[in-house]
Formats: C-alpha cells, structure tokens, sequence
C-alpha cells in the first residue's frame, strides 16, 4: 500500500513567503490588487470552516509552479543582489519542506522601503 501526497500551491505558497520574508534585506512582502482579493475570500473561507490561514500575501505560484513574489527591500541594499537571494532562498525552502522542484522565482521589487540615517 503506498500513500499519495498532493501539495497544494497555498502549501508552496506559503513557504516561500516566509523564506522570502526570512531573505536579508527583505523589508516586506507586497501585495497586488488581485492577490488581495483572492486572500480576503480565501482567508473568509478558512474563517467559516475554522481553519487558520497560511500567510502567503504578496506569493502566487502559477500551475506550472512557477513562484512569484512581490517584496520591498530596505534602502541601502542593492535590489537586484535582494532579489537573486529572494530567488535562491525560495527554491531551497520550497525543495526542503515540500520535495516540489521550483522552476522559477519571479521576484518584484516594488518598493525600496527607505532607511532614516
């Protein structure tokens, strides 16, 4: 008898939010207008069948499992150096807590979160 598993793309998702999240220089994750949407009616769905929502704001992975992520990085760090990091930290989070291969990381840098000097 042998079992199957499935992993969701909120699973991945979520994964990669927080290894985005946990990237140096990473000030926040970002949102798009149809991410929030789709997490207002996904979080009010798990509201109603009890269930505490992944957080994963700012993440989408397409059904090719292509991941992509929208970050603010703080000033002084250089974005293009933040998104590369973005890029591997996903990819070895997402391998090591789901066994899903990535095959691509889109990184967004929408913001540069400025740091008082």
């Amino acid at each position: 008898m042998s079992t199957e598993w499935v992993i969701g793309p909120a699973v991945v998702a979520s994964v990669a939010a927080h290894a985005a999240l946990g990237t140096a220089g990473v000030a926040r994750l970002e949102p798009g207008v149809g991410a929030l949407v789709g997490g207002w009616s996904r979080a009010a769905r798990q509201q109603v069948l009890g269930l505490t929502p992944a957080p994963a704001e700012g993440v989408t992975v397409a059904e090719d499992l292509v991941v992509r992520v929208s970050v603010s990085v703080r000033g002084p760090e250089s974005a293009a150096l933040v998104g590369q990091a973005v890029q591997r930290s996903v990819v070895r989070a997402v391998e090591a807590a789901t066994g899903v291969v990535v095959p691509a990381v889109l990184v967004s840098i929408v913001d540069i979160a400025v740091v008082p000097v």
